[in-house]
């Protein structure tokens, strides 16, 4: 008898709740991502529902995208590793003392972790890759359409579009632009 874990959650109109299958059986023979697993959590984010989750994801996007601004994404990301790693160091050295000290065999802090399957599937894998292959294609194509003018219209408004954005660009650095964005997302109420 297969086990199907089924994932609930409310709508974002605060309606009834959606289940999400997450069981590999159903992923694998529809071939689909089921979405409302994935938007669902999003939306409770964006809503506030649970005030911990949201202000650690909203201060951790805004410090990200601030230091950003300031500093390389190298450095960025160097220096967050370098945070993770240290933090992580302490607390071995710290469990490792602890053990010593009272004589107990705990293991390893991080096993459970560590034992984890963090393998991508194949089929998961292949289920992005098409994914993004359905999206590509036809945005290189419109793409190529209206650079190589087949439509001197259509290129004409790409080519006033693309002006615009010119002073858009002259006015906000495009990681302010996203810096607003996630503010706004977080902040600004939903109609």
């Amino acid at each position: 008898m297969e086990s199907e874990s089924v994932v609930t959650g409310v709508q974002a109109n605060g309606g009834s709740n959606v289940e999400c299958d997450t069981s590999p059986a159903d992923a694998s023979s529809s071939g689909a991502i089921d979405l409302r697993c994935i938007i669902n959590p999003l939306v409770d984010l964006i809503y506030w529902r649970d005030l911990k989750k949201t202000a650690v994801v909203f201060g951790a996007f805004l410090a990200l995208l601030i230091s950003l601004a300031y500093v390389s994404f190298i450095s960025v990301v160097s220096y967050t590793s370098l945070i993770v790693l240290t933090v992580t160091i302490i607390y071995r050295v710290y469990k490792n003392i602890m053990q010593a000290i009272q004589k107990s065999q705990d293991g390893h802090p991080f096993k459970s972790l560590l034992e984890l399957d963090t393998d991508l599937p194949q089929e998961k894998a292949r289920d992005f890759s098409d994914a993004f292959v359905n999206w590509f294609n036809p945005v290189f194509s419109e793409i190529k359409r209206l650079f190589l003018v087949e439509d001197l219209v259509d290129s004409v408004k790409f080519g006033c579009l693309l002006w615009c954005l010119t002073y858009v660009g002259s006015w906000f650095n495009g990681l302010t632009l996203v810096t607003l964005a996630v503010v706004a997302l977080f902040t600004l109420p939903k109609v």
